[in-house]
């Protein structure tokens, strides 16, 4: 009987929130997975708002909403939809404001401050680094009616709103006098870097690639290894000896590590004779017999670990802490196509004071002409976009729109020429100098240039001058530096430097699996 009056009470609240949403604008649920149909969402009203927050299946997707009513706006406690509410956007800085004042309470008029705030944020620009986190530009709208919780911003928006709300309403017993220096020492706070890496990560995650770690024999790729698997971020396979990897986890530390990791060894794979016959066929006309084809494919990690992901036994690699890039690029071309004639590129970002820059060619490209530039520029467009950036090319030079005039220079004032005649879809301008790139007042006189905003994108002259712009603002402006980034090959391949980190390693696996490529 009390089952039967359960199941009768459960249809009876059923019918009643149909009911409710009939004709209704606003649907607000901390419920169940489904208690919300899509017949329920037809019946609302006109661009009816959908808060489905139910966790951790909200009571509808935003797919279900979006397929009966494209006009909804739908909002759920998810980072893998749009408009996530997270309680992080709101506790953390209404706790940081009530602090700084030392509030005797926090009461309604500091929450609302905090509302308001945010809805005001959301209204605004959406900084670049935002918009790398996400792969995506976001701008208020349908989709974006919220900020994200790896806003950087809101560390000096929320606390000031919500300190100045407590201190008008007399609950500061320590006020504020200099709001001003207040909000600059919040912002000074910000880690830009750290809200990038978060935003990939999520991406990553959400992937769950089976990430290629080629060199099995280093501590350093190991704890990699183990914390992109332990971090949940997908299946970590590792290139090398079992016995030589237990050690060497053991002697770091993580002999537990040993039962979760796939190690990979070529002498025991079965795909070998596969992997054999591929590469014979693409080196049997470049001097490579079949004793050459064992040695690579059965000796060499980087190649055999690139056949692995050839032949989709992974979903990208992770290379090059051991050796240099120059030899491991050389390797990686065995089996893919990444030199400067299929138009490989790096890409490396730097970040610095909340803004992200890519230069490029920083990796495969020695001394390119007008078109390899042209080329350069397309490409790491299509990674800025991936990155979610509006890319805007500057190709840089020591002379801007022709003076002084200089040979070296010529072919940076070309490169536009020649994507003039390309009709690429993305901003470019050239030559100029850096300052004349990245600075706003200094562009104000050249008003005839396309950009239409600071580049976000250098193309330099050469590798030599892009590995030197680099390592200097990495060593005297502090600048974080992520990659190179190897952009124009078929698969998910990136080549860390010999210097890296296991931090660093781990990082350009997270680039990997979110398909940077």
């Amino acid at each position: 009987m009390n089952q039967w009056k359960s199941a009768h009470a459960v249809k009876t609240e059923l019918r009643t929130l149909e009911e409710a949403m009939h004709g209704a604008d606003v649907f607000l649920g901390v419920s169940v997975k489904g208690a919300v149909t899509p017949e329920m969402v037809e019946s609302m009203a006109d661009n009816p708002v959908i808060f489905a927050m139910a966790n951790p299946d909200p009571e509808i997707t935003p797919e279900e909403a979006h397929a009966v009513r494209p006009d909804a706006i739908v909002a759920t406690g998810r980072s893998d939809y749009p408009n996530q509410v997270n309680n992080v956007l709101g506790f953390p800085y209404l706790f940081r404001g009530a602090l700084d004042i030392h509030a005797r309470a926090i009461n309604d008029e500091m929450k609302i401050a905090c509302a308001h705030a945010l809805a005001n944020l959301a209204r605004e620009d959406v900084p670049d680094e935002v918009a790398l986190a996400y792969g995506r530009k976001l701008s208020f709208g349908r989709d974006y009616i919220i900020p994200t919780p790896f806003d950087p911003r809101l560390i000096y928006r929320i606390p000031p709103a919500v300190a100045r709300a407590g201190m008008d309403t007399g609950v500061a017993r320590r006020p504020i006098i200099d709001m001003e220096g207040y909000e600059q020492s919040l912002q000074s706070r910000m880690d830009p870097t750290a809200n990038v890496l978060r935003g990939i990560n999520a991406r990553a995650r959400s992937a769950q690639a089976r990430m290629i770690f080629a060199e099995g024999d280093d501590p350093r790729v190991l704890r990699a290894a183990v914390t992109y698997q332990r971090n949940g971020l997908g299946k970590a396979l590792v290139v090398g000896r079992e016995a030589d990897v237990r050690a060497k986890l053991e002697a770091a530390g993580m002999g537990d590590a040993v039962r979760e990791l796939e190690v990979v060894n070529a002498a025991n794979t079965r795909h070998l004779d596969t992997y054999k016959d591929f590469l014979y066929g693409r080196l049997q006309r470049k001097g490579f017999d079949r004793h050459d084809i064992h040695r690579l494919a059965a000796r060499d990690r980087h190649v055999f670990s690139a056949l692995m992901l050839a032949h989709g036994h992974g979903d990208g690699l992770i290379t090059g802490a051991t050796r240099k890039s120059a030899y491991v690029l050389d390797r990686i071309n065995h089996v893919f196509d990444a030199d400067a004639k299929a138009g490989a590129v790096g890409v490396t970002a730097i970040l610095h004071k909340g803004r992200i820059v890519l230069v490029a060619d920083t990796l495969v490209h020695e001394w390119p002409d007008e078109h390899d530039l042209a080329n350069i520029a397309i490409r790491s467009a299509a990674a800025a976009r991936h990155l979610g950036l509006d890319p805007r090319v500057a190709f840089v030079s020591f002379s801007t729109f022709g003076y002084p005039v200089s040979e070296r220079a010529e072919k940076m004032h070309i490169a536009p020429q020649v994507l003039d005649k390309m009709g690429v879809d993305f901003e470019y301008e050239g030559e100029m100098t850096v300052d004349v790139a990245l600075n706003r007042e200094a562009q104000k006189a050249y008003p005839f240039s396309r950009l239409t905003g600071p580049a976000n994108i250098l193309v330099v002259p050469a590798r030599h001058s892009a590995s030197i712009s680099v390592k200097l603002m990495q060593e005297m402006a502090g600048a974080t530096v992520i990659g190179p980034i190897l952009v124009g090959v078929d698969k998910p391949i990136q080549i860390c430097s010999s210097g890296s980190t296991a931090n660093d390693i781990l990082n350009m696996a997270v680039l990997a699996s979110s398909k940077i490529r």
